[in-house]
């Protein structure tokens, strides 16, 4: 399953970046005469209440969601590991003042933080990629502090820092690479989250800002033809169903290779 999971994210990837290089019909093509028809091999999703090809807007809005989704986990997932690295090599007030961090951001509801700063902030592809970012790296910072802490108790590390041995050194030689399973998990876990925020976003009309478009705004441009246009939402809604569902069986995946050989280890 896992195999038919990549292969269909790595499809998906490239249809979204390099179909529209090859797809002449344009996104953001007016046409008054062919508003709200339904799929057939002249547009193959369906037009829009404007007449524009919800095909390609798919693509089009694809593209911006992707970037969000991998730019925002990418960020959350690097602030989430140098914070966790950190609480546990130094521990005492470090990881102290770590935790309480971790906690302030997890007293307040994620997506309700999201909305609160993209309400007085101007949505942006920048905007929402640091916004979705600055609220998603606390799950990874607690994963990676927790196993840093097991890392840390290890004899060798114990030694490394005894013989005096560069903090930094010990950090990206010893504890980074052990680390990278489940830094690759949660980032894979992270994807999903961020396109499935932004999505929710532009459907409440707070994500990027028209002319631009993300599968979250095209699945919010359908709400009020739903009953006669099922197509203008269902489209890009199931492109999110896929890459979603496609990087949590990757994830997934990546999580029971991860315990298998650490049960093997032991």
């Amino acid at each position: 399953m896992v195999r038919v999971a990549f292969l269909l994210l790595v499809f998906l990837i490239l249809s979204v970046f390099f179909m529209p290089l090859f797809y002449t019909i344009s996104a953001y093509e007016l046409n008054p005469s062919k508003i709200l028809l339904a799929p057939s091999f002249e547009h193959i999703m369906g037009t829009d209440r404007l007449g524009r090809d919800i095909f390609a807007r798919v693509l089009q809005g694809g593209q911006t969601s992707l970037i969000i989704g991998f730019l925002s986990a990418s960020i959350a997932s690097l602030i989430g590991l140098f914070i966790g690295i950190n609480a546990a090599f130094f521990k005492g007030k470090v990881d102290k003042a770590i935790i309480v961090l971790i906690d302030l951001f997890l007293t307040f509801p994620t997506f309700f933080l999201l909305l609160a700063l993209v309400a007085y902030i101007q949505a942006s592809i920048l905007v929402l990629v640091i916004v979705i970012s600055i609220t998603g790296w606390m799950g990874m910072a607690r994963l990676i502090r927790s196993e840093s802490f097991a890392i840390g108790n290890q004899p060798f590390i114990k030694i490394l820092k005894l013989a005096n041995v560069p903090k930094t050194k010990i950090i990206f030689k010893y504890f980074a690479p052990l680390l990278a399973p489940i830094f690759l998990i949660s980032f894979t876990f992270g994807v999903g989250g961020a396109i499935l925020a932004e999505s929710g976003l532009s459907f409440l009309g707070l994500g990027v800002n028209p002319p631009q478009m993300s599968w979250g705004s095209l699945l919010s441009d359908g709400k009020a033809v739903m009953d006669i246009a099922w197509w203008v939402s269902f489209f890009p809604g199931f492109m999110i169903f896929l890459i979603t569902f496609c990087l949590m069986q990757i994830s997934d995946y990546l999580q029971q290779k991860f315990n298998t050989k650490e049960i093997q280890s032991t």
